[in-house]
């Protein structure tokens, strides 16, 4: 059985959103950030839309040693650095760049063997107050590095807390200011700019810029479409109605009867649910199209199936095209209406949906 429901990747629309993050950020380098699986993109599908991308960012040492496999020879960034003596010889081996955030990581480096081999991003807290050394630690740590002679190019990097905020700007200049004043005049080459901080705040771009979400067609912003920023939604996920019910004024549907009807309405089944990767928390009135017109989920999300309002909908029926994201219904919008983000969505895109690139 083939049901209806698939995911297509659109490999042209990575590559020109791309071309957007090298228009607003032309001096950097570019670090294309692939993790979860590319947002759920496919790790090796996007690195190869992805190819002229100045270098990679993630964080699963498995999936970085697949790309050097495929024979990706760009640098290749391990965001969250690595755990163990065993996968720092893995870095080695791979010639892997690590991020190093921590003290226990600066311990482990000195078993590192061969000289100058190893590229590090030193990360800086700046307020994320996630990942990275505090302003007071930083030199000491810089320090040890520089004293290692396993060590090759060192790269100062931080991560933006709030660029995705409308009211982040004080937020993004206190962390930028604070970066500065630690690293300065240390004359090495920096990271900062995420994909909100490419698009909103040219003056953190420094010498590499690592776009995420961006990449793959959603907005970083609340305010702002990814359609107002020029990007093409990567990944469209598409189903069928595969059944239709008649129903009266009164009449409820799906679990719980969370929805009732206030008038006799056509309701559509989509094949399409939770275990497939829409989010069961999306409630009646979260948006898509059924022959390519708006309508609304009604009710509860099941694992395999929902229902949809077919009001006005002129031929709808059996067999008619759903988009539930992508080509023409935003993943942002999606998400809001559902109390998430376009990142959670695209991530849990489930193994067992059908994906055409």
């Amino acid at each position: 059985m083939t049901r209806p429901i698939q995911a297509l990747i659109d490999l042209s629309a990575l590559e020109h959103n791309l071309s957007i993050v090298r228009r607003h950020a032309p001096r950097a380098r570019v670090m294309a950030v692939i993790k979860a699986d590319a947002y759920g993109h496919g790790l090796l599908r996007a690195a190869s839309a992805l190819k002229s991308a100045d270098g990679f960012a993630l964080l699963e040492l498995d999936a970085a040693i697949r790309l050097r496999d495929a024979g990706y020879r760009q640098p290749i960034l391990l965001v969250e650095g690595f755990f163990s003596i065993e996968e720092l010889a893995l870095i080695e081996e791979y010639q892997l760049s690590t991020v190093i955030h921590h003290g226990e990581q600066l311990s482990m480096l000195s078993a590192l063997k061969r000289r100058g081999g190893l590229d590090v991003f030193l990360k800086l807290n700046t307020g994320m107050n996630r990942l990275g050394f505090m302003p007071e630690e930083f030199s000491a740590a810089l320090e040890s590095l520089k004293g290692n002679p396993a060590i090759g190019q060192i790269t100062l990097m931080t991560h933006f807390a709030r660029a995705d905020e409308l009211i982040g700007k004080e937020s993004v200049n206190s962390q930028f200011q604070l970066f500065n004043t630690v690293v300065a005049g240390r004359n090495l080459p920096c990271s900062l700019a995420n994909s909100a901080a490419i698009l909103r705040y040219p003056e953190t771009h420094t010498d590499w810029v690592r776009p995420g979400i961006m990449l793959y067609g959603a907005s970083p912003f609340v305010d702002k479409t990814a359609a107002d920023l020029g990007l093409r939604p990567v990944m469209t996920v598409s189903s069928k109605v595969i059944a239709v019910q008649d129903i009266k004024s009164g009449d409820a549907v799906g679990y719980g009867h969370a929805f009732r009807a206030d008038r006799a309405m056509q309701v559509g089944i989509v094949a399409g649910g939770y275990a497939d990767g829409y989010p069961r928390h999306a409630p009646t009135g979260t948006p898509l199209l059924v022959n390519g017109k708006r309508s609304r989920i009604l009710g509860r999300v099941s694992m395999d199936m929902l229902h949809v309002d077919l009001s006005g909908i002129e031929g709808a029926g059996v067999g008619s095209p759903v988009i539930l994201w992508g080509d023409g219904m935003p993943v942002d919008e999606v998400a809001q209406s559902a109390g998430t983000i376009s990142y959670e969505l695209l991530c849990a895109l489930a193994p067992r949906m059908h994906v055409v690139a």
